[in-house]
């Protein structure tokens, strides 16, 4: 096993993780729920489904679509999901400049 792979794809995913809607959603769960270790283990489970299902697709898609096109394409999602998370805001911005 390839540990440097393995320590880099954690921290990588563990730092991605923090703060995002996956923890929000668990801290609301927890926080209306007296089973802590339910709402952690069905976090933890559907979090460990989808890195599966993301590990399964990206190799299958690594063997027929060269690598840098798969970043490539990769980043313009990112880009293009920041841009509409980012289309509100500027969209407020835009209306309380033409209020004053």
């Amino acid at each position: 096993m390839d540990l440097t792979l393995l320590f880099s794809t954690f921290l990588t995913v563990f730092l991605a993780e923090l703060g995002d809607k996956t923890q929000l959603a668990t801290v609301a769960i927890s926080g209306t729920s007296n089973r802590p270790v339910a709402v952690f283990l069905g976090s933890a489970s559907a979090l460990v489904l989808a890195s599966l299902i993301g590990a399964l697709a990206g190799g299958s898609m690594a063997s027929f679509i060269p690598s840098d096109l798969l970043q490539l394409l990769a980043s313009f999602g990112f880009l293009f999901i920041g841009l509409r998370l980012l289309r509100p805001l500027i969209r407020s911005t835009d209306v309380t400049s033409e209020n004053q």
